[in-house]
């Protein structure tokens, strides 16, 4: 072969490798870009699944859940390292900045009125919210109806998420029929705590007799032994990992767990995820019943829903009107029997596993500037509305 002819070959040759670098490069970018926008879907699933009120999601430099979870997804690539890092900070910062410090705020003034667009209506100090929420409230069906009055009073819309009327048929809420079998073997309640290390101001570290999971056997024991509704009590924990605190998948963590149970369990039906909430320094959620310094609850609902976004479709909530219903009829109980114990229900964007039962229950018991007598002296009233609410 010629020397020219051997030349054109080799010339032919290295654009044929150049083409096809060129060629898997773009095609590669074009992966990545598709494998990206996946993951970035499923971050956000991930970080909306998993945050509550006041509960804030704050990585670790390297060995975070979120983190772990990222890389059974896939993200072991090294060029998407500092896409993975940025969006680890991502959703540190969904329930940080405006978001959080709103709800901070609007805790910390107990329960301030919110108007359509989630933002404070008036600037009422502690005392005088505590004690227009003390004074019994017109619950009568014609005041209920009016939807204003029903948000204003009994509702607290957290910026996040939006509501309407269409959401709160008062008349169709309060004509769900919340009572239990009582009669038939098997426990019918379900107590368990998706955030069991919460803790109050006079709390033992380590004693988890101090801790939310401590209120809860309370609870349990007085449905039980006063009541005779059999409940059963899950001590479960899902926000440790490693021995540290962290929250940020407890959620997901604990939805297989309290599935099995309630699997292993069909008589149970009624769950109630029990919470402390955490409010400015300032606060103290307290009220008297029967003589007792008693702390206040709160009843929370996730609407499966963002202002932003509309209806979250991998969020989806089946059982969302019930979970309404029950709330609401919780509520008006409470308020008839002792003003001033509820405050407003709470309702924000996302699911909490709210689905996993038609009549479930989210509760905040107290804060973290409560004592645990406190708190448990709450259960005492709280058993005493279940028992109305599902029996009578």
């Amino acid at each position: 072969m010629n020397r020219k002819i051997k030349g054109s070959y080799l010339l032919i040759g290295a654009l044929i490798v150049i083409l096809g670098v060129y060629v898997i490069y773009n095609g590669g970018i074009r992966i990545l870009d598709y494998w990206d926008t996946g993951l970035s879907q499923r971050v956000q699933a991930k970080a909306e699944e998993m945050f509550l009120p006041n509960l804030l999601y704050q990585p670790g430099e390297e060995n975070t859940s979120l983190t772990k979870w990222l890389a059974s997804q896939g993200a072991f690539v090294s060029p998407l390292s500092k896409y993975v890092n940025d969006n680890q900070k991502a959703v540190s910062q969904i329930e940080d900045d405006a978001t959080v410090q709103m709800i901070l705020a609007q805790q910390a003034k107990d329960e301030n009125e919110v108007d359509e667009n989630g933002n404070l209506i008036g600037e009422e100090n502690n005392a005088a919210v505590t004690a227009s929420h003390d004074a019994p409230i017109d619950a009568s069906l014609d005041k209920l109806k009016d939807f204003d009055y029903l948000i204003s009073n009994f509702y607290t819309v957290d910026s996040s998420t939006m509501i309407s009327s269409e959401d709160l048929p008062v008349e169709e809420m309060l004509n769900k029929d919340m009572n239990i079998d009582t009669q038939s073997d098997g426990p019918k309640v379900l107590i368990f705590h998706t955030h069991s290390q919460e803790a109050f101001v006079d709390s033992e570290a380590g004693n988890s007799d101090d801790s939310i999971v401590g209120v809860g056997a309370y609870l349990t024991q007085l449905l039980n032994d006063k009541y005779g509704i059999k409940t059963i009590h899950h001590e479960g924990v899902y926000d440790l990992v490693n021995g540290e605190l962290d929250r940020s998948v407890a959620y997901e963590l604990a939805k297989p767990q309290i599935e099995q149970i309630l699997a292993e369990n069909p008589s149970i039906e009624v769950v109630i995820d029990l919470h402390r909430d955490a409010v400015g320094e300032s606060t103290h959620l307290i009220t008297e019943i029967g003589g007792k310094q008693t702390a206040k609850i709160m009843f929370f609902n996730g609407m499966s829903r963002t202002r932003t976004n509309g209806d979250i479709a991998y969020l989806t909530n089946p059982n969302l009107a019930d979970n309404l219903a029950f709330s609401l009829q919780m509520q008006l109980k409470a308020g008839e029997k002792y003003p001033g114990f509820t405050r407003h229900i709470y309702l924000k964007a996302y699911r909490y596993n709210m689905q996993l039962m038609p009549k479930m229950m989210l509760i905040e018991a107290g804060a973290q500037n409560n004592t645990v007598e406190e708190v448990k002296n709450a259960m005492e009233p709280l058993a005493e509305v279940l028992h109305s609410v599902l029996t009578e």
